[in-house]
């Protein structure tokens, strides 16, 4: 059986195990997906340990439970999760090491491996992607299965976070923050270029609305209940049709379209064949990327004319601060410039703090307002998503302490953080104290 332009939906509703067993079953189960070594590679969305940022652990733990009870001798449970944190911290507080001791799967946090640069050809740069995943999954492509296992997410910046945007966890944080702007179409598709799932199975438990990093109080507003799997072997036409149940066309999100036009899968609709189709038509529901916009009354920002990327500085800020006021009472009080050409008669009438997000608006106005105000006055975001120092930064002029943010505990996060250290993490984070 052909699997190129096949996706398949279960429903959740008829119990986790049954579904997973349902998906993996109709594509030939583990006899057909598992290679010549008979290990397993998970790589799971786990950016950060904010709740409904992170597969369910009962999504992974049934997915492990199955290749375990089918003969899988190692499964590994990947992520290097998103900047401003890391992987030992997000997989302690999820209770991802925990489902992996108790199941027999390893968990590999990616931020504490090496590096190997990637060519990435259409960007033509290079990228440090991990070296675990290089050595398992690209030089011993043929030996080893490689499962993608992301949420069902928009993206405030990608408009959808599905399996080929998981695979930007495979990059080292400091490699993110490059081109992370109107070109981050592109990084994403050159990055499937380079590798692609064996199996994308996306965890429809819920939906996120309004972007991928949501405030929790606005929760009511932003989970959507789905009860839904959708898997398949063919990750580009599993994106595209994930990416369609939540409203959006498939050909508007461009990372998709790109990927589309490599031929590495199906991306046209018309050619996709949905088993379950009626899931689909039951539970499809138009959701948004753009964030609910909650920002402190008393927060002044200022777009660059030329150029102001909803993919780096724009959105990465904005996101930032909806959290930090909603879930952490950060306030205002300053101004936020962000891109490149802002309106100079609008610099010229900042009295008090400002923050400079992104490398165009520091290039820009930096030296200019440092001078009027003062430099302890003036915070930076270098690059174009810088997550760490946004935090650092956006947590100062809005008075919350970046400890605070921490909801397992100061103390046990700071053990983690020595422990992640001491195992060699690259992770960003922005400085504590």
């Amino acid at each position: 059986m052909s699997t190129n332009g096949l996706v398949m939906f279960a429903d959740l509703q008829q119990g986790i195990d049954q579904a997973v067993a349902q998906v993996f079953d109709y594509f030939g189960g583990a006899s057909a997906l598992l290679k010549a070594s008979n290990d397993v590679y998970l790589k799971i969305n786990a950016v950060d340990l904010r709740e409904y940022c992170y597969t369910d652990p009962a999504i992974i733990s049934a997915v492990i439970r199955y290749f375990k009870e089918r003969g899988a001798k190692n499964i590994f449970v990947m992520e290097n999760c998103t900047q401003g944190n890391f992987t030992r911290l997000v997989f302690q507080a999820t209770g991802i090491f925990r489902l992996c001791r108790e199941l027999g799967a390893k968990a590999i946090c990616l931020d504490e491996t090496g590096s190997v640069p990637v060519y990435l050809k259409t960007l033509e740069t290079f990228v440090d992607f991990s070296d675990f995943v290089h050595d398992r999954l690209i030089r011993n492509r043929e030996e080893n299965l490689y499962i993608s296992l992301p949420k069902l997410k928009t993206h405030s910046m990608s408009k959808v976070t599905l399996a080929i945007k998981n695979q930007f966890g495979f990059v080292h944080q400091a490699s993110r923050i490059a081109d992370h702007n109107w070109r981050l179409h592109q990084k994403f598709a050159d990055i499937f270029s380079v590798i692609q799932p064996d199996f994308a199975l996306i965890d429809g438990t819920i939906a996120t609305n309004h972007g991928h990093y949501i405030a929790i109080k606005n929760q009511k507003e932003c989970i959507l209940k789905k009860d839904v799997l959708i898997g398949g072997a063919d990750a580009l036409a599993v994106d595209t049709v994930a990416a369609a149940f939540m409203g959006f066309d498939p050909a508007g999100v461009e990372h998709i379209a790109l990927c589309a036009e490599t031929g590495l899968g199906q991306g046209d609709p018309e050619k996709i064949v949905i088993v379950n189709r009626q899931l689909f038509e039951a539970r499809k529901q138009n959701l948004t990327h753009k964030l609910l916009g909650r920002f402190p009354e008393d927060i002044d920002m200022i777009y660059g004319q030329d150029r102001c990327c909803v993919e780096g500085c724009r959105s990465n800020t904005q996101t930032l601060v909806e959290v930090i006021a909603c879930d952490h009472g950060g306030k205002g009080g300053f101004t936020i410039i962000m891109g490149k050409g802002a309106d100079p008669a609008l610099i010229n009438a900042i009295s008090g703090r400002v923050h400079l997000a992104g490398n165009c608006a520091i290039s820009d106005w930096a030296g200019k307002l440092i001078q009027k105000l003062g430099k302890k006055n003036v915070t930076f975001s270098p690059g174009c998503n810088n997550l760490s120092m946004s935090i650092y930064s956006l947590c100062r002029q809005m008075g919350v302490n970046p400890l605070q943010m921490i909801p397992s505990g100061v103390f046990t996060g700071m053990t983690l953080l020595a422990s992640a250290k001491a195992r060699g993490s690259k992770a960003l984070i922005p400085p504590l104290l």
